[in-house]
């Protein structure tokens, strides 16, 4: 449900960077083709570049149970629960799609990011650069756009690496919600998926949000029991000599 716009930190083990443009605020994740697990020592080096660098708090990308032991041990603190969800892909439901879908044409990218901002809450929206970072996240990518008389009334972006899929962003105007244009847009980019021959898919969502987790199982996607988490530290002094954000030794 949320991507990070990072770089690789010196040590290749974490991405480090503004969060989505956030002069205020840092994000650190895992390098998942990093040179070996992550440390509290590598954490904590993170820590000290977003305090130099004048950030006031930092989060993380959605982690694992794995991935959250070194953070925990650095000092963040739990900021959100999410679930995790699979789509084997093996049978797929037929969707009527109640409005067209297409690829985006010249301004309709500006459209799904009004659409975008609409449909989530402040922290998880994305901007252009996020956009952007949804579309090359992955080696391949289908972005689709659905659209009635009116303009632009929701979005997907689903990508694909080796033989797995993923749901990168999904989102659909709030007032038009329940009509089924989310499962249209849905069930395409798991059919695109499966034709280039993905086993399986995954999205996230946030605990609470029952509408989205409703209809990622109507359309066949299982909790797995093992969730995600995003974590927080908030920097009590940005300029940092030796603050309170670390743990004790």
């Amino acid at each position: 449900m949320s991507l990070l716009r990072v770089g690789p930190a010196p040590d290749g083990r974490l991405r480090f960077g503004p969060w989505r443009g956030d002069a205020r605020t840092a994000c650190i994740a895992p390098a998942r083709h990093g040179v070996g697990p992550i440390s509290t020592a590598d954490v904590r080096r993170c820590v000290d570049g977003a305090v130099a660098a004048g950030f006031r708090s930092i989060v993380t990308s959605a982690l694992g149970q794995r991935d959250q032991d070194p953070f925990d041990e650095a000092g963040f603190e739990l900021a959100e629960r999410l679930h995790l969800l699979v789509h084997p892909l093996g049978r797929l439901p037929t969707v009527a799609a109640p409005a067209p879908l297409r690829r985006p044409q010249r301004g309709e990218r500006a459209d799904a990011l009004v659409v975008d901002h609409a449909a989530f809450q402040p922290f998880w929206r994305l901007d252009e650069q996020g956009m952007l970072d949804a579309l090359r996240a992955t080696p391949a990518v289908r972005f689709r756009v659905a659209r009635r008389p009116e303009g632009v009334v929701g979005y997907a972006i689903t990508g694909r690496s080796d033989h797995r899929g993923y749901v990168q962003r999904l989102a659909v105007d709030p007032a038009l919600e329940g009509r089924g244009i989310g499962a249209a847009l849905l069930v395409d980019g798991l059919r695109w998926l499966r034709r280039w021959g993905a086993r399986d898919a995954v999205v996230n969502t946030q605990q609470g949000n029952e509408r989205s987790l409703r209809l990622y199982q109507r359309t066949g996607f299982v909790v797995q029991p093992e969730g995600l988490a995003v974590l927080r530290l908030d920097l009590l002094d940005g300029a940092g000599h030796g603050p309170s954000h670390r743990a004790p030794e």
